[in-house]
């Protein structure tokens, strides 16, 4: 899927040439420098311990999960190895997340090893000769688990007029951001070396570590009785103790080992402008528009009476640097009585819901299922609507790469394995309105997704062009 001049998609989308493959590699010295870390103060994040809590769960049970983001590029010309080298090696030491690998302990909870000396991260070019797409593909995802240091790579296929550029790296590193900053910082940094100039002089990275302190510190002090802790108790309560379902059949998790990406053209420009205009009517935004439409969507399909959703922030702050590599996200419940609500009546709900729910990003679930244990860990393809607007972050960043021209091509795709969460993502950008969902890839899910991708159009076109709603499934 075209989003301006990225794309978003399964790893099939990605459109690239065989080649000659060089990929970045840690040293034997970085890796034992790595194993011998000691164990860091900083603890380990709430996102990133429900990620390597899922991924020991599906592994014990012989199952996969998703666990990579890949972001790529095409650059004219042949690539200089060595300006690319300095650019990797320092894009690395720059930023925090980096240092980090992770260990379970005896309880079953996980504690961080950190190098403590960026210098010690020394990664180094291994060229592997020529392969063909689908041995790329097979290379890029072959990192290491999130349980080591170092499941993180960079490398380029070089063609005969233009190389293509991918990072690959573990989520526990990194969100949607990661497209932004390595389009800026590495590439921006070969190109600027590449040329024959100087290293680029870049302001100092926020911290990752500093947000993982100040996220325990903040979390330790709720308690049960906390107002956002009492959010989410209510919230699962209302959803047989858990996340919301999706409202269509989606095939065995016990059975799914791929993921792949579908998508829809929801709205065009015009439709576009039209629903943003039945939202401000309604005295909502944009965003309380779509979550009144998922819920309409859901309502019809189920009859449920309130739809319960998830939204994922991202959590960082000037302090942190827009620009800052790890996974700052939180999650956002969505409440929005539907019954037998006008659009307007929804939009408005829903946008009130988005709005007074900001602040439950710093609160995450995970903390509360340590203090309300009587609550489930959230169950498989439970999901989660992703919205993306072209003038903010983290979209902003990804397109600003693409205008600013420093690549061509670009684009960020999953690994392919199973995903434990079923994702919806939409853009909104100059050209319309667009909805993707990742989901299982097996008949039942293809089906049930294409039934309510079609909903979610019907929906949101009849408030474009009526400003209210029928019945559409």
């Amino acid at each position: 899927m075209r989003i301006g001049k990225i794309t978003v998609g399964a790893l099939e989308e990605w459109s690239l040439a065989a080649g000659s493959v060089t990929s970045w590699h840690p040293t034997a010295a970085a890796v034992e420098k790595a194993r011998q870390a000691p164990v860091s103060a900083v603890p380990v994040s709430y996102m990133q311990g429900q990620h390597l809590q899922n991924y020991c769960r599906r592994s014990a049970d012989g199952l996969n999960f998703s666990r990579q983001i890949i972001a790529s590029c095409d650059v004219a010309g042949q690539c200089d190895i060595a300006a690319m080298d300095h650019a990797v090696n320092a894009y690395l030491r720059r930023h925090d997340t980096f240092r980090s690998w992770f260990a379970q302990t005896g309880d079953g909870e996980f504690i961080r090893h950190a190098l403590t000396d960026p210098d010690d991260i020394e990664f180094v070019p291994v060229t592997h000769g020529h392969m063909d797409v689908d041995e790329i593909h097979a290379h890029v995802v072959d990192i290491p688990s999130p349980l080591e240091w170092g499941c993180f790579t960079f490398g380029v296929i070089q063609c005969e007029d233009h190389f293509s550029f991918f990072a690959s790296m573990d989520h526990v590193h990194g969100d949607a951001t990661l497209i932004g900053t390595t389009m800026m910082e590495a590439n921006g940094m070969y190109s600027a070396l590449s040329g024959g100039g100087h290293a680029l002089v870049l302001p100092d990275a926020g911290s990752f570590d500093a947000f993982c302190v100040r996220e325990r510190e903040f979390t330790d002090e709720l308690t049960v009785d906390s107002p956002g802790v009492q959010t989410w108790i209510d919230f699962a309560e209302n959803n047989s103790g858990g996340f919301p379902e999706f409202p269509l059949p989606l095939g065995d998790p016990q059975q799914s080992t791929r993921s792949t990406m579908t998508s829809h053209v929801l709205l065009d420009s015009a439709q576009t402008d039209r629903f943003e205009a039945a939202c401000a009517a309604a005295g909502a935004r944009f965003v309380g528009g779509l979550f009144a439409c998922l819920a309409q969507v859901e309502h019809e399909l189920t009859g449920a009476l309130t739809y319960y959703g998830l939204t994922p922030r991202d959590s960082r702050t000037a302090s942190d640097n827009f620009m800052t590599q790890g996974w700052f996200t939180g999650l956002i419940p969505i409440v929005v009585p539907i019954g037998a609500a006008s659009f307007s009546d929804a939009a408005w709900s829903a946008q009130s819901s988005f709005d007074s729910g900001l602040a439950m990003a710093k609160v995450p679930y995970y903390r509360v299922l340590e203090l309300a244990p009587w609550l489930n860990w959230p169950q498989a393809n439970f999901p989660v609507s992703n919205f993306l607007h072209g003038g903010a972050a983290p979209l902003n960043a990804i397109l600003a790469a693409g205008e600013m021209g420093l690549a061509d091509n670009i684009g960020i795709y999953p690994d392919g394995r199973y995903s434990y969460q079923l994702t919806i993502y939409i853009f909104r950008y100059g050209e319309g309105t667009v909805m993707a969902i990742m989901h299982p890839d097996n008949p039942v899910a293809r089906k049930s997704v294409d039934r309510y991708m079609q909903a979610m159009t019907s929906v949101s076109a009849l408030v474009a062009d009526s400003g209210q709603w029928g019945r559409v499934a």
